[in-house]
């Protein structure tokens, strides 16, 4: 007969496989969402702030100097002025207005025909003009270099499915003596509300984009037109 001393308490078998399995699935998780997991700014994007106020903001982007009236600020974080590597601005068709509490419901709205214009100053090493984007970067992914006639003065390219520019459609034409490019995304069911996009140099190393509803494409010049108009009044240094 054995003593009490004498008894083996043994561990269950397997109670050191499940220890190892929990272990490796936490390392396992935490090494995936260091790789694959969304960056901590993620978690705490800034939303758009508009603002009624119009005292100017002074601020830099690019090596050049603005003071911009505070509604036409996207965002909060951006009117406490300073040097940005981009600032998101907005302004209303048919007169480029800033943000105003009777227009609250126009600039916070997406309809497809929306006459809000979304603009972003933001720095820019490669200074390339719209003419050197045209011919080094878009005709190489298009299906048909010549282009067709297309309404409103544009020519139009369709870009090939295999591109990266899939599903858009892009549109030259000339304000003056300057080429104007556009980027338009294709109506969809996934794309109800499309818009366009031009993409500019300003000076030094700053450059603008802004985008419309491409509902809006038969106004391509006065957009054009008065968003440069807009954007140079607000610059203070060349």
């Amino acid at each position: 007969m054995r003593s009490d001393e004498q008894v083996i308490r043994q561990r269950p078998g397997w109670l050191i496989p499940a220890a190892v399995f929990v272990v490796t699935a936490l390392l396992s998780g935490m090494v995936l969402l260091y790789y694959l997991g969304p960056a901590p700014t993620s978690f705490i994007e800034e939303h758009p702030s508009p603002t009624a106020r119009t005292d100017p903001v002074p601020l830099s982007v690019g090596g050049v100097t603005f003071s911009l009236p505070q509604n036409y600020i996207r965002y909060r974080s951006a009117r406490k002025g300073g040097t940005f590597t981009q600032v998101a601005l907005f302004a209303a068709l048919p007169d480029f207005r800033g943000y105003a509490d009777a227009d609250a419901r126009t600039f916070s709205g997406n309809a497809a025909d929306s006459p809000v214009i979304n603009i972003l100053l933001h720095e820019e090493q490669l200074k390339l003009s719209e003419a050197d984007r045209l011919h080094r970067i878009y005709l190489g992914y298009v299906l048909d270099p010549a282009g067709k006639p297309a309404p409103f003065g544009l020519t139009r390219y369709e870009f090939r499915d295999d591109s990266g520019y899939r599903g858009e459609d892009l549109f030259v034409g000339r304000l003056g003596t300057h080429v104007v490019v556009l980027r338009c995304v294709r109506l969809s069911a996934q794309v109800p509300s499309p818009s366009c996009l031009r993409e500019m140099r300003l000076a030094h190393h700053a450059a603008l984009s802004y985008r419309f509803k491409r509902a809006q494409l038969s106004r391509w010049r006065e957009i054009a037109s008065g968003v440069e108009t807009l954007i140079h009044s607000f610059m203070r240094s060349r």
